[in-house]
């Protein structure tokens, strides 16, 4: 449970936000409004729909392939052959000709399979690779929404760190003018307030920038404000082990990489078909104007094999070559999976770390506020000095923020977790 001093900051933390908008925007809607108007996920989203075509074009080597090919030709003299004295043409000079061939593969040793299954995996990991991106850049957001509510915050306690000063700077000009005090307190306490202030000027600054770095991970407009609303701090987490095991089955890039094996895998099989014949079957018609001829239309059907002899060991270099692919994208699977694991051991540490830091910082906080109070009666008594007031005060403000850091680093962290097991 927040201490009751805690509990007044966040209130009047509530009461800055409730004036700039009039309504409460989640991390939910933050989360979502990213996964549709995010722009890197826009240009993402193509190469998924890329990898999807790429599958349609592999597939049509199923169906039977169509052309059609028509011209008109215009020659000098027609062709002609000698039998007597006088040349007899064989064809007119001038002719139209069309041809129309339907092509269709009967068997190629698995090539044409081959080649859609790996169109078929490649478009699986580019899915995977997709969602990998998006939950990256939903981290990016929860770094930024967190970032705002802290950067609030921070910015009260440099308003109340402006009043303090401010007071303690009339209280030394009263007891200047008294003659109690010497000038330097005054001076002192007027160099403090105004370092006060510029503090205060940066954390608005740095709030601004949040603001419109979260605006552009979620494709908003960059004057748009809105009240934030503040989840619950606590999270629940599984051992290590049985997080592994999640984040095994659920990361996207650990699918990804996966799935692009199987692509490897497949193209292995392509290229080594390319060893082998393709059987064929062709029908075509051929037309020739010519009235020289009786014939000028031809229909033909034709049953075949081809082959490559040789092709400067280009088939040979190109197996070898995605064989040595998938070794590497198997190497970087088992590089990915002891960097997830190594992702999520520090996300956990850092988690754990941020809870202890809050039980401490609660606890400095009252202790500062009392040493403030202290230093200040001490002060109006002529018992202390200015320079303890603003070194309480300075700590104050100190303690009061390291709160607020390790309640940011706490929901990141957090959120680290969840992004290392591919829940985000």
């Amino acid at each position: 449970m927040m201490k009751p001093t805690v509990v007044a900051i966040l209130t009047v933390a509530q009461l800055y936000l409730s004036a700039t908008s009039a309504f409460a925007l989640t991390l939910k809607d933050c989360l979502t409004r990213a996964a549709v108007a995010n722009s890197q996920l826009k240009a993402s989203s193509h190469d998924e729909q890329v990898a999807t075509e790429a599958v349609g074009i592999a597939t049509s080597g199923y169906l039977p392939r169509v052309d059609l090919q028509a011209g008109y030709t215009a020659q000098q003299a027609p062709q002609a052959v000698k039998f007597t004295a006088e040349p007899i043409p064989t064809q007119q000079a001038d002719y139209a000709f069309a041809n129309l061939s339907i092509y269709q593969t009967l068997y190629d040793f698995g090539r044409t399979r081959a080649r859609r299954e790996q169109a078929i995996m490649a478009s699986e990991a580019a899915q995977q690779a997709y969602r990998g991106e998006e939950q990256d850049v939903f981290l990016q957001v929860v770094r930024a929404y967190y970032g705002i509510l802290a950067g609030q915050k921070y910015l009260v306690t440099a308003d109340d760190e402006v009043k303090q000063m401010t007071h303690h700077r009339k209280v030394a000009q009263d007891m200047y003018e008294q003659g109690v005090v010497t000038r330097n307190d005054l001076l002192q306490a007027q160099v403090k307030l105004a370092n006060s202030k510029q503090k205060r000027l940066s954390a608005a600054n740095s709030l601004e920038n949040s603001w419109l770095y979260l605006n552009f991970l979620t494709g908003q407009e960059t004057g748009f404000r809105s009240e934030l609303e503040e989840p619950e701090q606590r999270t629940e987490t599984a051992d290590l082990h049985m997080m592994m095991e999640i984040a095994l089955r659920k990361r996207p890039e650990i699918a990804a990489l996966k799935k692009t094996i199987l692509a490897d895998e497949a193209a292995i099989r392509e290229y080594r078909s390319n060893y082998y014949p393709e059987l064929y079957a062709k029908l075509a018609m051929d037309y020739l104007e010519n009235n020289r001829v009786q014939e000028q239309t031809i229909l033909s059907a034709t049953v075949g094999f081809k082959i490559n002899l040789f092709d400067g060991l280009a088939t040979t270099s190109r197996k070898r070559q995605a064989v040595k692919i998938r070794s590497r994208e198997e190497e970087r699977l088992r590089n990915l999976e002891a960097s997830v694991r190594l992702e999520l051991e520090t996300a956990l540490n850092d988690l754990k770390v941020a809870e202890e830091r809050i039980l401490v910082s609660e606890t400095a906080i009252r202790q500062s506020e009392e040493n403030l109070r202290i230093n200040n009666d001490r002060y109006v008594e002529k018992v202390g000095t200015a320079t303890d007031v603003i070194d309480a005060q300075t700590l104050l403000t100190q303690t009061r923020n390291d709160y607020f850091s390790s309640i940011f680093d706490y929901q990141v962290a957090a959120a680290r977790v969840k992004r290392a097991v591919g829940e985000l």
